[in-house]
C-alpha cells in the first residue's frame, strides 16, 4: 500500500465509526522514546522516521506535529504521502489539542489507541476537549486492520548484569525502592519503562534498536516483586538468581490480568508520562492512585562511583576510537570516495574494535555542509552525500558498551572555511566551554544551566531550537530522564552523580549545522557561607578541532580550558594509540 492508500484505509474505518479526529503518537505500550519495530506507528503510516512526533488525522486534514529538529526530514519525507507538517512552537508540547479545540464541532469524537498514549496525555486530552462538547473513544486501533506484515514483538537475548559493574545488587535497589513507595503510603507500584527496569533488576537486552532494554513490565509491592516479560529470553542461571532476590517471573501478556486481580481497597504508585492509559483504565475506581516520577528514575540518574569509573574508562576506549576515525578521514579525504555512509560504517568499525562494545547508542549522525544543518538527520542511500575537501562535516555519534553509554558530537574542517563558518564554530565552542564549566549551588535546575550556555550565542544574536542537553544513562538509553538541559522550567535539579550532555549548536539551513557536544558529570565543588556549590566533571575524551576557531572571540578562560582539556585528552588517550596516532592527535592537540 502507498502511504496515500493507507491515509484513506484509516478515513474509511474512521467514518464507518464516526470519528472525526484520528492521533498516532510515536509510543509503544511502555511510552518509549525508541520503540520496537512493531510500534513504529507513524513511519508505517507517514514515513516519517524521526522519533517524535504525533499524527493526527481528521477528514480533510492529515498532519504530522512534530518539532524544529526535524522540519526538513519532515518537508522530505511526507512529500506525496497525504500528509502535512505541523511545526511545533514548543518541543514535546501536545499543541495539536488547541487545534482540534478549534476545528471540531461540539459532539465530534476524537479516537486514539490508549495502548500508545500515556496517562497524562489521555488526562489532557479529556480536561481539554471533553468541557467543549467533544466526545473521546481510547480503544480505536486503526494500523493493525492494515499493517499485513506488521513486526513481531522481539524475542532477542536478555542477560543480568554482576554487582560489580551496576555497583548495587537488585536486592538492595528494590528494598530503596520499597521505603520509597512508604513514603508515599502506596501499596503497589507499576512499572512500564524499560530503563527503569532495567536498572532495578540489573537487566540488560537488546529488544529496542539502540536501547539496551527488555519489553517488561513490574509489579511491586512490599513482599513480593512480579516481572513481567518472556523468561525464555534469559538463562537459566539469571532465571535463579532473579528468583534468589524474590523476584517471581511471568508472562508478558499477563500483566493485565495481574492489574485487574488488585484488590480495589489498595493504593498505587503510577508514573503518568511512563504508563499507557490502556493500563491505567484497568484499575478499580475504588484504588487509591499516586501519580509520580518514578523513584527509580531518580536512583537512576544519579550514578555510583563503580558506574562512574566504568564510564570514565568507557570515555577513553570512545576517545581512542575517534580519534583513529578522524585521523583517518583527515588522511583519505580527497584521496578516496568518502560519503555521510561512510563515515557511519568507519565510525562503528573504530569502535568495535574496542572492549565491551555491544552497538550504537543512537543512529550515527553524519552530515556534511548543509545536512549538517539537520539535527537529526539520518543519512539514507538516496541523501547520502559524498564529502569533499570544503567546508564543515558535522558527525554526532555514540557507543553502547558493557562499561557505559557515550554521546559526542564534533565538527570539523574539510577546508576553505567561510568567515561565518569560523564565527558561528567559535560561538558554539564558547558557549559548550561555558555551559560545561558552570559552577552553580545546590538546587539549581537544567533551564539555568541552558541559559548560561546560550548566553554566548545570544550576545551575538544567535540561537538554537532544540534544548542544551540530556541525561543519559550506564550502559542504557542515551536519553534518560528525569533532569534535562533545556528552556522548558523543568522542577528537577541537577544532582550529584548525573550524567547529562552539554550541547549548544548553530543551523544555518542550506549552508552548515555546528553543534560541540561533551558528556559531563555532576560532581561537588566547594561549600561556604553562602550555599554547596557543584560544577561538571568532563567526561568525554576527543579532540575538538581548533582549525575553525576564531581566538579572539574566545575569552582567555575559554582558551585556558581548550588548551587544558586538550592536554589531559592526550595523557589519557594516549597510552592506548599507536606511535603514530599518539603524534598525530598531539599534532592536533596543540595549544592555541
Amino acid at each position: 500500500m502507498t502511504y496515500q492508500e493507507k491515509l484513506a484505509a484509516i478515513r474509511s474505518q474512521m467514518k464507518g465509526e464516526g470519528i472525526s479526529a484520528y492521533i498516532i503518537p510515536s509510543a509503544d505500550p511502555h511510552i518509549s522514546e525508541y520503540v520496537p519495530d512493531r510500534y513504529k506507528c507513524i513511519a508505517f503510516a507517514s514515513g516519517f522516521t524521526g522519533s517524535a512526533g504525533t499524527l493526527v488525522i481528521t477528514e480533510d486534514a492529515a498532519h504530522l506535529w512534530t518539532d524544529a529538529r526535524y522540519f526538513v526530514q519532515a518537508n522530505e519525507q511526507l512529500e506525496g504521502t497525504g500528509f502535512e507538517l505541523a511545526k511545533l512552537r514548543v518541543q514535546n508540547a501536545p499543541e495539536y489539542i488547541g487545534w482540534l479545540a478549534e476545528l471540531l464541532p461540539e459532539g465530534a469524537t476524537v479516537a486514539y489507541d490508549a495502548k500508545l498514549i500515556s496517562v497524562s496525555l489521555a488526562q489532557l486530552l479529556e480536561a481539554e476537549l471533553v468541557p467543549l462538547g467533544l466526545k473521546i473513544n481510547s480503544d480505536r486501533d486503526y494500523l493493525d486492520p492494515i499493517w499485513h506484515d506488521r513486526p513481531s514483538l522481539p524475542a532477542s537475548p536478555a542477560f543480568l548484569l554482576g554487582e560489580e559493574v551496576t555497583g548495587e545488587s537488585m536486592e538492595s535497589k528494590l528494598q530503596r525502592l520499597r521505603t520509597a513507595l512508604k513514603k508515599y503510603r502506596a501499596d503497589y507500584h507499576l512499572i512500564s519503562s524499560l530503563d527503569d527496569l532495567a536498572w532495578l533488576f540489573n537487566m540488560r537486552g537488546s529488544d529496542v534498536k539502540c536501547n539496551p532494554v527488555v519489553l517488561s513490565f513490574a509489579l511491586i509491592s512490599q513482599d513480593k516483586a512480579m516481572l513481567f516479560m518472556d523468561a525464555a529470553k534469559l538463562s537459566e542461571e539469571d532465571q535463579q538468581r532473579l528468583h534468589k532476590a524474590g523476584v517471581e517471573l511471568e508472562p508478558y501478556d499477563l500483566i493485565e490480568k495481574a492489574i485487574i486481580s488488585l484488590p480495589g481497597s489498595a493504593s498505587i504508585f503510577i508514573d503518568p508520562r511512563r504508563n499507557c492509559y490502556a493500563l491505567y483504565k484497568l484499575l478499580l475506581k475504588s484504588m487509591r492512585v499516586v501519580q509520580d516520577i518514578n523513584p527509580t528514575t531518580y536512583f537512576k540518574a544519579q550514578k555510583n562511583d563503580a558506574e562512574a569509573e566504568f564510564t570514565r574508562q568507557t570515555m577513553v576506549k570512545d576517545g581512542v576510537a575517534l580519534t583513529r576515525f578522524f585521523k583517518w578521514l583527515e588522511e583519505n579525504i580527497g584521496k578516496t570516495r568518502i560519503t555521510e555512509l561512510t563515515v557511519v560504517d568507519k565510525v562503528r568499525e573504530f569502535r568495535a574494535e574496542q572492549e565491551g562494545f555491544v552497538g550504537e547508542s543512537f543512529d550515527t549522525i553524519s552530515g556534511y555542509k548543509a545536512h549538517g544543518a539537520l539535527p537529526h538527520y539520518r543519512v539514507t542511500e538516496e541523501s547520502d552525500a559524498e564529502l569533499q575537501p570544503d567546508g564543515l562535516f558535522l558527525v554526532d555519534s555514540g557507543g553502547q558498551y558493557t562499561s557505559g553509554t557515550t554521546d559526542i558530537t564534533r565538527v570539523v574542517s574539510l577546508g576553505n572555511l567561510t568567515e561565518e563558518e569560523s564565527v558561528d564554530y567559535t560561538l558554539v565552542l564558547k558557549g559548550m566551554i561555558d555551559g560545561s564549566t558552570a559552577r552553580y549551588p545546590k538546587g539549581t535546575k537544567g533551564y539555568q544551566i541552558d541559559a548560561i550556555t546560550r548566553k554566548p550565542l545570544w550576545d551575538y544574536a544567535r540561537n538554537y531550537g532544540h534544548g542544551t542537553g540530556h541525561g543519559v544513562g550506564f550502559f542504557l538509553n542515551v536519553h534518560e530522564g528525569p533532569h534535562v538541559l533545556n528552556p522548558t522550567p523543568t522542577d528537577v535539579p541537577l544532582e550529584l552523580g548525573m550524567i547529562s550532555s552539554v550541547e549548544p549548536g548553530i543551523y544555518r539551513e542550506g549552508k552548515h549545522g555546528i553543534r560541540i557536544e561533551n558528556l559531563v558529570l555532576t560532581v561537588k565543588d566547594e561549600t561556604n557561607d553562602f550555599a554547596e556549590f557543584y560544577t561538571f566533571e568532563h567526561l568525554t575524551l576527543a579532540l575538538i578541532d581548533t582549525t575553525p576557531v576564531k581566538k579572539e572571540l574566545l575569552e582567555a578562560h575559554q582558551v585556558k580550558w581548550l588548551n587544558e582539556y586538550h592536554q589531559k585528552v592526550v595523557e589519557k588517550l594516549g597510552p592506548h594509540l599507536t606511535a603514530e596516532e599518539l603524534a598525530w592527535l598531539k599534532e592536533k592537540a596543540k595549544a592555541i
